[in-house]
């Protein structure tokens, strides 16, 4: 096991997994061979074999649920997935398994020192899926595909709320309905964005959409209008 060690502080990741691995195989029952399955998998990691990481690190947890390294288990997988997240022009299959091995982490293990890191990692990763939503709902706004456009604007607001890309998606809401000629749906969202968001230039942009009566519709009815963001979830 300390041979192994040496070999990781020498950055020799390969051989230092195959010798943590003869650890727990000639020494099954030791005390250095639950530690040495974490290390393999670590060593994987180290060496950016993710699958190979993932892999350990899945039989480590079934193996050992209960074990107080079981967390960072949990977490370095997480990380595995999270390390090769891609731009938001590309498949977003690897941000959504980085997502869900996120909140295995923080449902199991809440009070974790590794939930912490992990709540600011899904934070990111939400907010990337949500950038990925707007790329699309951009796109379908630019080919004059408004009811495309509009499912992907309503699944940011409605799945990825607590994200940056709020405002805008509820500016391009604006934008499609006015372009429709729903101009009460386009006030009603306006009322929500400017409510929600009042220094938001998202906000400000689509005030500017909207034609002078609109504008006076849209301040007259400040006290009237349910400006909550899941209002325009829902049919007026």
């Amino acid at each position: 096991y300390t041979e192994a060690v040496s070999l990781m502080d020498q950055k020799e990741y390969v051989k230092a997994e195959k010798m943590f691995e003869d650890v727990e195989r000639l020494y099954p029952y030791s005390q250095w061979a639950t530690q040495a399955q974490m290390m393999a998998a670590y060593a994987a990691y180290q060496d950016v074999r993710y699958d190979d990481a993932i892999l350990a690190l899945d039989r480590f947890v079934e193996l050992h649920p209960s074990s107080d390294r079981t967390d960072y288990a949990l977490y370095l997988k997480a990380l595995c997935y999270y390390e090769q997240i891609a731009d938001v022009k590309r498949d977003q299959g690897m941000t959504t398994d980085a997502l869900n091995a996120l909140n295995a982490l923080i449902n199991r293990y809440p009070d974790s020192s590794y939930s912490r890191d992990a709540k600011i990692k899904r934070d990111l990763v939400l907010d990337h899926l949500a950038g990925k939503e707007m790329e699309i709902g951009r796109y379908y706004l630019t080919r004059g595909e408004y009811n495309a456009a509009i499912n992907r604007f309503i699944a940011v607001i409605k799945n990825y709320q607590t994200t940056t890309h709020t405002p805008e998606a509820l500016h391009r809401l604006v934008e499609s309905d006015v372009t429709l000629g729903l101009i009460d749906q386009a006030i009603r969202v306006a009322a929500v964005l400017g409510h929600n968001f009042p220094g938001s230039s998202w906000y400000q942009e689509s005030y500017d959409l909207l034609d002078p009566a609109a504008r006076a519709e849209l301040l007259s009815k400040r006290g009237i209008l349910n400006r909550t963001i899941d209002s325009i979830l829902k049919p007026s």
